[in-house]
C-alpha cells in the first residue's frame, strides 16, 4: 500500500470527573467519550524516500513536538524500522480546545502507518503506544462511544446514539491541558454513566441534575466568557450543555435544527461554530 487518506474525528467529553492524583503525576478520571465524526482533520500518507510532514495551519507546529511526528518516531523506535513517508495534515478541529484534535491525529498516524508498512501491531499494542503519546489518544484507536477510566485509556465501549444535534462552540481561547490540571482539585465523585443511558439514549434529566465537568469551576472563573456560552445554550433550549475536556469548547445537545440555529444567532460571529449531526 502506497497511499492512505484518513479522517481523524473530534470528540466531546459528556462529563469529566477528576478522581485522584496518581503517584506518576497523572490523574485518575472518569468520563464518557463521544466521537464527532463529521468534524474531522484529514491526513494523507504517501510512501517516499524520506520523511516529510506538512500541515496547512500555521498555528500548528510541524517539528518533532507535533503528535503526528511523535507517533511516527515512536513506531520507528518500537519496531526498529525506518519509516519514510510523506504526511500531510489538513486541520479542521480547533487546537487546545478540548476536542482531541491532536490526539486523534496521533491515533490516525499509528493506525495508518501500521497498515501501510505492515508493522503487525495488534489493538492492545496500539493502545499502549497511544497512551505513551497522550491520555486521550487511546480512545481514538477505535473512536466509538466509551466510558473512560484510569487516565482515560481503560475503555468500556457502549451503545449510545444521540438523536439530537450537537452544537459545538469554541471562543478561540486556548487553555493548555497542563494549566487546567495544575489548577484542579480532585473531587473523588464518580458519575455512573450506565444508569443515565436507557435504550442507547441519554437520560437528560439525570445528566442535568448530576453530571459535571470538574474543569468548569476553574475555567469558568478565569474565563467568564466560556461560562456565558453554557448559560446561553441552556437558555436557548439545550437538553444538555457542558464544557468538553479541559476547555475551551462548550457543546449543547439540541432536539432539532431550528432550536440549534436559533441559539447560533445569539453567538458572536467570530466564534468557531459547528453543528454535528450524529446520525
Amino acid at each position: 500500500m502506497n497511499y492512505i487518506e484518513i479522517k481523524a474525528p473530534a470528540k466531546i467529553n459528556i462529563g469529566l470527573n477528576i478522581l485522584s492524583k496518581r503517584e506518576d503525576g497523572y490523574h485518575n478520571l472518569s468520563t464518557l467519550f463521544y466521537p464527532i465524526n463529521d468534524l474531522h482533520d484529514i491526513l494523507t500518507f504517501e510512501r517516499s524516500d524520506k520523511f516529510e510532514f506538512y500541515c496547512d495551519s500555521e498555528s500548528i507546529p510541524s517539528d518533532s513536538s507535533n503528535l503526528v511526528v511523535k507517533a511516527k518516531n515512536l513506531l520507528e523506535q518500537v519496531t526498529k524500522r525506518k519509516i519514510d513517508v510523506k504526511i500531510s495534515l489538513s486541520k479542521n478541529i480547533p487546537s487546545q480546545a478540548g476536542l482531541g484534535g491532536g490526539s486523534s491525529d496521533a491515533a490516525a498516524t499509528l493506525l495508518s502507518l501500521n497498515e501501510m508498512f505492515n508493522l503487525g501491531l495488534e489493538y492492545v499494542q496500539l493502545i499502549d503506544l497511544a497512551l505513551q503519546l497522550g491520555s486521550d489518544v487511546p480512545f481514538f484507536i477505535k473512536a466509538k462511544p466509551a466510558i473512560g477510566t484510569s487516565r482515560g485509556e481503560i475503555l468500556k465501549h457502549i451503545k449510545l446514539e444521540i438523536s439530537g444535534l450537537i452544537l459545538i462552540i469554541n471562543p478561540h481561547i486556548n487553555i493548555s491541558t497542563k494549566e487546567a490540571f495544575n489548577n484542579i482539585s480532585p473531587s473523588n465523585q464518580k458519575f455512573n454513566y450506565e444508569t443515565a443511558i436507557k435504550n442507547s439514549e441519554l437520560n437528560y434529566f439525570d445528566l442535568r441534575l448530576n453530571l459535571k465537568n470538574d474543569f468548569e469551576k476553574y475555567v469558568f472563573e478565569k474565563y467568564p466568557e466560556i461560562a456565558a456560552i453554557k448559560t446561553l445554550l441552556y437558555r436557548e433550549g439545550a437538553l444538555l450543555s457542558l464544557m468538553s475536556g479541559s476547555g475551551s469548547t462548550v457543546f449543547g445537545i439540541f432536539p432539532d435544527l431550528v432550536t440549534a440555529e436559533s441559539a447560533i444567532k445569539s453567538l458572536p460571529n467570530e466564534y468557531f461554530i459547528f453543528i454535528s449531526h450524529p446520525n
